[in-house]
């Protein structure tokens, strides 16, 4: 694994962190098309799933004596697959608290 593999992980983090922060960024762009929260929540949970599929799959193959893998392979897929869960879990939480936030307002 490269640096390229850490810019991709500090990319797909800020992308969700937009993602999360969603109408101050449709706002600050004119003319973009609006952009579904339960798609955007949809596609950030499939990447963490495949990003978590993808470790588990390295894992096992560095267990069984695969010489193509790498320990620091290993390594960074796994640490990939625990920061995009953190990551996604942040979010989530979010969303759980500006939901009773929501439902303990008086009308």
């Amino acid at each position: 694994m490269s640096d390229m593999d850490i810019n991709l992980v500090l990319a797909q983090m800020r992308a969700m962190s937009t993602a999360a922060r969603g109408s101050e960024t449709e706002q600050a762009v004119e003319g973009a098309s609006k952009v579904d929260f339960s798609t955007v929540m949809k596609n950030s949970l499939e990447q963490v799933s495949e990003s978590q599929l993808q470790a588990r799959e390295l894992a096992t193959a560095f267990e069984s004596g695969d010489t193509s893998v790498d320990l620091p392979e290993v390594m960074i897929a796994l640490q990939k697959a625990n920061i995009s869960f953190q990551a996604i879990t942040q979010v989530r939480n979010k969303l759980l608290n500006a939901y009773q936030e929501v439902m303990n307002m008086q009308v």
